[in-house]
C-alpha cells in the first residue's frame, strides 16, 4: 500500500512478547544462575523431608551423645579446662561447623559427577542460553541455601540445649555455612575435573574429611594435640570455622589478629574455590 505521494508506508516492528524466545533468552543470560538455583531447589523438594529430618536428627543425636553423655563424664572426671565453660558449650559450635562441612563433602562430590557423567543433568541447561559459569554458580547458590538452613536448625537445637549463652550465637550458623563453602568449593572443582569414578570420593571421605573432623580442635583444644597432627587444624576450614563459632557462641577469649586470620582464610578459600569451579565447568562443557 502507498500514500498519495506514491511513497511506501512504513510500519513499526511489533513489540516483543512478554515470553518470546528473545525475551526468555535475554532473561536467561542475565539471571541464569538464579534460574538454575531454583531448579536445583525444586529437585531438592523431592527429598525435602530427608533434608529436614537430617538437619534436626543429626544435631539432637550428636549433642546427646557427645555433648551430654560425654560432657557429663568429661566435666566430672577431667581436670582439663575449656575456657571457663562446660564441655557441652565447648563442643557444640564444633559439631555445628563439622556437620555443615560434612554435608558439603556430600553435596559437592557425587552430585557433580552425576551432573557430568551419569545423568548428565548439567548439559540440558547448557543447551539453553545458560552458560557453564551460571550453571556452576546456580548449583553453589542452591547448596549454600541448604547449608544455611541446616546450620540454622542446628543452632536452634544448640540453643535449646543451653550451649549458646552469648547474644551473638546465631552468627555461628553463618560461619558454619562459609566453612562448608571453604571446604566444599575446592572439592567441587576437583569433582568437576574427574571423568571416571575410581573411588576418589571414598578416599576423600576417609583420608581428608575424617581427619579434619578428628584433628581440628573439635573435641579438645588444638593445642592439646600432638604437634605432628596439629598442622591439620591450621589448614582446616573446620578448625577456623569452629574457633570463630566459639567466639560468637560463648565469647571465647581470642586475639583479634587470630580472628581476622580465621575470617580471611575462610573467605579466601571459598572465593578461590568458586573461581576454579567456574573455570572447570567451562573447561568441561565449553563456552
Amino acid at each position: 500500500m502507498t500514500s498519495g505521494t506514491d511513497k511506501p508506508l512504513t510500519t513499526a516492528a511489533p513489540p516483543l512478547r512478554a515470553h518470546s524466545p528473545e525475551v526468555s533468552a535475554a532473561r536467561a543470560r542475565r539471571w541464569g544462575a538464579f534460574f538454575y538455583a531454583e531448579q536445583v531447589l525444586r529437585v531438592m523438594r523431592n527429598y525435602g523431608w530427608s533434608v529436614i529430618l537430617y538437619s534436626v536428627g543429626q544435631p539432637v543425636a550428636y549433642l546427646f551423645a557427645m555433648g551430654v553423655g560425654l560432657a557429663s563424664l568429661v566435666d566430672a572426671n577431667s581436670e582439663a579446662t575449656f575456657g571457663g565453660v562446660s564441655y557441652l558449650e565447648f563442643v557444640a559450635p564444633a559439631l555445628l561447623v563439622s556437620a555443615a562441612v560434612m554435608t558439603a563433602s556430600g553435596e559437592f562430590s557425587y552430585p557433580i559427577m552425576d551432573g557430568f557423567k551419569w545423568r548428565r543433568v548439567f548439559y540440558g541447561p547448557h543447551a539453553s542460553p545458560l552458560i557453564p559459569e551460571q550453571i556452576a554458580s546456580g548449583h553453589i547458590m542452591a547448596s549454600t541455601l541448604r547449608f544455611l538452613l541446616q546450620s540454622g536448625v542446628y543452632f536452634v537445637v544448640v540453643a535449646l540445649f543451653g550451649a549458646s549463652p552469648g547474644p551473638w550465637g546465631w552468627v555461628s550458623a553463618l560461619v558454619a555455612t562459609v566453612a562448608a563453602l571453604s571446604f566444599g568449593l575446592p572439592l567441587m572443582a576437583y569433582a568437576a575435573s574427574i571423568k571416571q569414578d575410581k573411588g576418589q570420593f571414598a578416599l576423600v571421605q576417609r583420608f581428608i574429611v575424617m581427619p579434619l573432623f578428628l584433628f581440628s580442635g573439635t573435641f579438645f583444644p588444638l593445642d592439646s594435640l600432638p604437634i605432628a597432627v596439629r598442622w591439620i587444624g591450621w589448614i582446616s576450614p573446620v578448625w577456623h570455622g569452629t574457633e570463630l563459632s566459639r567466639v560468637f557462641t560463648y565469647g571465647m577469649d581470642q586475639s583479634p589478629v587470630l580472628t581476622i586470620i580465621h575470617v580471611v582464610f575462610l573467605l579466601a578459600t571459598a572465593a578461590v574455590g568458586w573461581m576454579v569451579v567456574r573455570r572447570q565447568f567451562v573447561k568441561r562443557m565449553g563456552s
